[in-house]
């Protein structure tokens, strides 16, 4: 198959594009890094240089491609002129009108669990936005992948570890957190975008389900610190905390949001009534020595 993918090279696309390739499939990755086309091609891809914010490259990409794999690009949530609803809706749109003009009849886009809530559910509500853009597209197969939470997010309490020996949050604790590897991702994005599909699907994502306790006692062991604890704290001293290091406060009271309604049940309500019927290869055990390496 010719498969288009987003997202350069990627925590997600790069394991994607190397699964795709060794299975025997043509694929061309956009980046909008002129200085990955080395390494792109060295995995045996075609590279397209662009930005998915630019509609005409995007169409013109996207032609001929049997299916595509859409993704919307990590912004900064410390730029304080990033209007971060805007730059979604611009994506998600742009996604719809290419995949509209170039005729690609095979999607799989990246959204997230929470995706199914209209409101209260802070950043992921964007997701729930182009979902329904892309659902208004006609003779296109989507698959909707709402993976869990990233192993990698942990990696943003290595400071707060060093410096205050806890990890400080209105979500976790006592209550279980659906975790996920970005390989696990790609394996099951590989899969959909290879499988025959009329219509739409919602496909959940995970690779391990643990309270914020166990989530801990695991990343102490390897770091040296079994002791760790995981301290619930208030939705406002998150939102102070994320203000303190110069997040956004827009887009830090959008992250609060989301924290809290994972943590009340609501950003997971659906995600559990439709788990996975296995859970991905790699448990966070398999992720704590990716995560000490960079601790240490």
């Amino acid at each position: 198959m010719k498969i288009t993918i987003t997202g350069s090279l990627g925590n997600i696309s790069k394991p994607l594009a190397t699964e795709l390739i060794h299975k025997g499939h043509s694929v061309t990755i956009i980046t909008s890094s002129p200085e990955r086309k080395e390494e792109i091609e060295t995995l045996g891809a075609e590279t397209a240089i662009g930005s998915v914010e630019d509609i005409t490259f995007l169409t013109e990409t996207f032609k001929g491609s049997e299916a595509v794999y859409c993704m919307i690009p990590r912004a900064n949530y410390f730029d304080p002129n990033l209007d971060l609803d805007a730059f979604t809706r611009k994506i998600g749109n742009n996604y719809a009108e290419a995949i509209q003009k170039s005729g690609v009849k095979r999607v799989v886009f990246l959204s997230s669990i929470g995706a199914h809530l209209k409101q209260n559910s802070g950043i992921i509500q964007r997701y729930n936005e182009i979902e329904s853009v892309l659902n208004t597209l006609s003779d296109v197969s989507i698959t909707f992948m709402r993976p869990t939470s990233f192993y990698y997010n942990l990696l943003a309490y290595i400071p707060m570890i060093k410096n205050q020996g806890i990890i400080a949050a209105n979500y976790g604790a006592d209550q279980l957190i659906p975790w996920v590897s970005p390989n696990d991702i790609a394996e099951a994005i590989a899969e959909e975008l290879t499988t025959p599909l009329e219509g739409r699907k919602i496909r959940y994502v995970a690779s391990e389900e643990l309270t914020g306790n166990e989530t801990v006692k695991i990343l102490g062991e390897v770091i040296g610190k079994p002791d760790l604890k995981w301290v619930l704290i208030s939705d406002q001293e998150t939102f102070d905390g994320l203000v303190s290091i110069g997040m956004q406060p827009k887009i830090a009271q959008g992250l609060v949001e989301m924290y809290a309604a994972l943590y009340n049940g609501t950003l997971g309500e659906d995600y559990y009534k439709n788990r996975p019927l296995e859970m991905g290869k790699t448990k966070l055990s398999d992720y704590a020595k990716e995560f000490a390496a960079i601790y240490n």
